[in-house]
């Protein structure tokens, strides 16, 4: 199934100029147990519904974005680079 990302930078695209890196986890502290850095590196929620997940523009800008994305429809809500906080909406 084809769909739009919108790049913060070159507009949208369709997904495959994009490569996919996964749902976006908040990462254990240093001091955090193995079972914890497991649990980051190998479990995933894989959710029906909204998501934010990490994208690579590999055919544009080559830059790493966070896109929301509903899992259900592909539809894509909102982009931003790491660096944005999200401001809900």
């Amino acid at each position: 199934m084809s769909f739009l990302i919108p790049c913060p930078n070159c507009g949208s695209r369709p997904v495959e100029e994009f490569r996919f890196g996964g749902e976006m986890l908040s990462r254990p502290s240093p001091q955090a147990s193995e079972r914890d850095w497991a649990s980051y590196f190998y479990s995933r929620r894989n959710v029906a519904g909204e998501q934010n997940e990490w994208w690579y523009h590999k055919f544009g800008c080559r830059r790493w974005l966070i896109a929301e994305r509903d899992t259900v429809t592909n539809s894509v809500s909102t982009s931003r680079w790491p660096q944005q906080r999200h401001t809900g909406g």
